[in-house]
């Protein structure tokens, strides 16, 4: 265990990291900004991520679809999902020339966010859900430690923003006509993973339903990363 006595962490920034079962005590905590997968956290005595939760689920109704096992539910859930990002590109297209490879700080630019969209779906979608052994995007855009999974993706690839939303649609379109014929039975089943170290190395033992879950949570997401980032960026 690592810890930490009487240390000025003001103005840090920690990415990627675990801090489960971690303990904060006597601290202070001013104007900080978590973001993650926080469940069970407790502050001052209170467990605090339920209120959250129901919170971003009052804010934001489409994630309850997310959590749905009803192949009806996330149909419409994505179909939602798909359509909000309508006036998100069209915000983007009227802000100047490059905006979309412009990057807030250390976040991801609008067009390395939909990049990292299309690696979810060749990921979560065509090898967890359809089973699939073909080669993924190759201009996909993932973290550094997911790379040594995937040595086939370009690092140096610099698409075009319309590049990237014509494969978007392609993958837009399977998913689509999948969840409109896909049963609760099917969903429940094992995700057909292949052999391999492929990404994501850890769904094996997962359902279809958990990896769909995953697509569209990561669609929800990212989403809001972007609509963010534009709106800081002027948009």
């Amino acid at each position: 265990m690592t810890r930490f006595d009487d240390q000025d962490l003001t103005d840090s920034e920690f990415r990627e990291c675990d801090f489960t079962r971690a303990r904060l005590i006597g601290v202070v905590m001013q104007d900080a900004i978590i973001d993650g997968l926080v469940s069970n956290l407790v502050i001052n005595g209170v467990e605090v991520s339920s209120f959250v939760e129901a919170e971003l689920d009052r804010r934001h109704p489409v994630r309850v679809l997310i959590r749905s096992a009803d192949p009806i539910e996330l149909l419409k859930c994505f179909r939602e999902l798909r359509a909000a990002w309508s006036p998100t590109l069209e915000r983007l297209r009227r802000m100047p020339s490059g905006s979309e490879r412009r990057r807030v700080g250390d976040e991801w630019s609008p067009v390395e966010t939909l990049r990292h969209l299309v690696f979810v779906h060749d990921c979560w979608f065509g090898r967890c859900c359809l089973g699939s052994t073909g080669p993924l995007t190759a201009f996909g855009l993932v973290t550094d430690h997911v790379l040594k999974h995937e040595p086939g993706l370009d690092r140096a690839a610099t698409p075009s923003l319309d590049e990237v939303l014509a494969v978007r649609e392609l993958q837009s379109a399977e998913l689509d006509r999948w969840l409109s014929t896909v049963t609760a039975d099917e969903l429940s089943k094992p995700a057909p993973v292949p052999e391999g170290s492929g990404w994501p190395p850890y769904a094996r033992g997962k359902s279809v339903l958990e990896c769909v879950h995953v697509v569209l949570n990561e669609e929800w997401e990212h989403h809001g990363f972007c609509v963010r980032d534009i709106a800081l960026l002027g948009g």
